[in-house]
């Protein structure tokens, strides 16, 4: 599961995963005119700044929580109903944004947080099944592409409502509108942090890991 929104291509059109569809309305505890982010930390108060060590490891805690708890029945949702694990699915979205929908595969394990080794097996697996084919790359022959198929848009299309209703029922719809606002605006601070970190280290700039090329 993808901190970062990206773009779903189904039913003929792209859907924003980021926002899944939810009728925010239903949610929302503000009114119109009143501003998203009210402040609820004072840096002068001794004692909530005593206690953000404490509030920091909690909300830690609850993010792999939320994350080991949702990804599961993502994963057999999508395989009771369309035979496609989340992994694959996630490979497929990431090949479906890219230009050309192709990707080098050291860029592609870097995409979906994989090893080279595990991408290099999703990659086969993908391509047994004729949902990706691999490329030879004609300006570094030690690296190669993966590269969606028709067959592979076909299938994430497919799936794509299936996911998309996961999220919805397992996250979106247990919380109102301004809440998922703000842990999404919370979340890409912690990744862009990440990413200009693992740039100033000498890794890969967009999301501060490294992978070597398929």
């Amino acid at each position: 599961m993808r901190a970062r929104a990206r773009k779903c291509d189904y039913d003929g059109g792209m859907a924003d995963q980021g926002s899944t569809a939810v009728d925010e309305s239903r949610h929302s505890d503000k009114p119109d005119d009143q501003p998203d982010d009210q402040p609820d930390d004072q840096p002068n108060d001794k004692h909530q700044q005593g206690e953000r060590p404490h509030l920091g490891a909690d909300a830690w805690g609850a993010l792999l929580r939320v994350h080991a708890a949702v990804v599961p029945m993502l994963d057999r949702e999508l395989q009771a109903a369309r035979q496609l694990p989340l992994a694959w699915y996630d490979v497929l979205l990431e090949l479906n944004s890219a230009s050309g929908r192709r990707l080098r595969m050291s860029d592609l394990g870097a995409q979906v947080t994989l090893s080279r080794t595990r991408v290099s097996r999703l990659v086969d697996e993908l391509g047994a099944a004729g949902l990706v084919i691999r490329e030879a790359n004609p300006d570094d022959r030690r690296s190669a592409y993966a590269v969606l198929t028709a067959q592979g848009r076909t299938a994430l299309r497919g799936a794509a409502p299936v996911y998309l209703g996961g999220i919805r029922a397992h996250f979106a719809d247990l919380l109102s509108a301004r809440e998922l606002r703000t842990i999404a605006s919370a979340l890409d601070r912690v990744v862009e942090h990440a990413r200009r970190s693992g740039s100033a280290g000498g890794r890969d700039g967009r999301d501060g890991r490294a992978a070597g090329d398929g």
